[in-house]
């Protein structure tokens, strides 16, 4: 084996781009930018957003607000993130966690999503597997189906 080829288990184990194919970067498709405002967020923010949206609705609002155990009511906590998610999204186009990591949700023309996509996505992301199968453009099937993309402010 010469040093210039990459080892057999790279070809595979990196996938596409180890084996030398050029996919471009996450937005480029979609004619958004490779970095800076209205780019595709990245995971870490996505996540950290997801995290401090599902704390808010546990901790403040079942917890506190409605005084109820979410250990006893596993279902509150999620229908209580499904419902600000919602009236958030639709209002402004971002959620508190998304505001806290810069990012919001965008329809693919770069303006606020319509109900009908917010409504679509957020029952598929309630649904959490929709979230997780994404394109390289980092849009999960909740993206792709209510016609939207995550972007950085």
């Amino acid at each position: 084996m010469s040093s210039k080829e990459p080892r057999w288990t790279q070809t595979w184990l990196g996938g596409v781009r180890s084996a030398g194919v050029d996919l471009g970067y996450p937005g480029e498709r979609l004619g958004l930018p490779q970095e800076g405002s209205g780019s595709v967020s990245g995971w870490g923010r996505r996540i950290g957003a997801l995290v401090i949206d599902w704390m808010i609705c546990t901790w403040v609002v079942v917890q506190l607000l409605l005084r109820m155990n979410p250990a006893e009511s596993p279902w509150a906590p999620a229908l209580v993130f499904a419902v600000q998610y919602l009236l958030l999204v639709g209002f402004m186009g971002q959620t508190f966690g998304h505001r806290l990591m810069g990012i919001r949700v965008a329809a693919m023309d770069g303006g606020d999503p319509r109900w009908l996509p917010v409504f679509v996505r957020t029952v598929l992301l309630s649904l959490a597997i929709p979230a997780v199968i994404w394109d390289r453009d980092h849009r999960g099937v909740h993206d792709r189906v209510s016609n939207t993309v995550v972007v950085r402010m």
